[in-house]
């Protein structure tokens, strides 16, 4: 046997969007859209099972990014499932920080947008391969 050792980088979970999703186009012409979400942990706190929020970073692209940019608002449930990231800068001061995020390569609306005052459009994914708005596979 060899050496190898088999690792997973695989993030999954469900849970809302505490903000609008902000999307912007890098300098090559790619949408960038990054959501913020609040999942639930089960937790004992004080001897009591209380539900406690973790707050999540996700980011997307491309097509992924332009359908959670235009479909999705602060309040949706949403499930992501990506990969882990930690990313390392300075702040003003020259201090060294850390932020961690998923970078989703799948993104599913949950839920349904009409009765949470969206657009109307239902339940169901999207994988960042939609063609066209009348096309939308959800």
């Amino acid at each position: 046997m060899g050496t190898e050792t088999a690792m997973l980088n695989k993030w999954q979970g469900i849970g809302n969007l505490t903000r609008d999703p902000e999307a912007r186009t890098s300098g090559s012409g790619l949408t960038v859209c990054n959501l913020s979400v609040a999942c639930n942990t089960r937790r004992n706190v004080g001897g009591e099972w209380q539900d406690v929020p973790e707050y999540v970073r996700v980011v997307t692209f491309g097509k992924l990014a332009d359908n959670a940019a235009k479909f999705l608002q602060k309040g949706r449930q949403v499930y992501v499932e990506g990969e882990m990231r930690t990313n390392k800068w300075q702040d003003k001061d020259g201090n060294d920080r850390w932020t961690t995020e998923i970078i989703a390569n799948e993104v599913k609306f949950l839920g349904s947008a009409k009765s949470e005052g969206g657009d109307g459009y239902g339940s169901g994914p999207s994988r960042g391969n939609a063609v066209a708005d009348d096309d939308i596979p959800f």
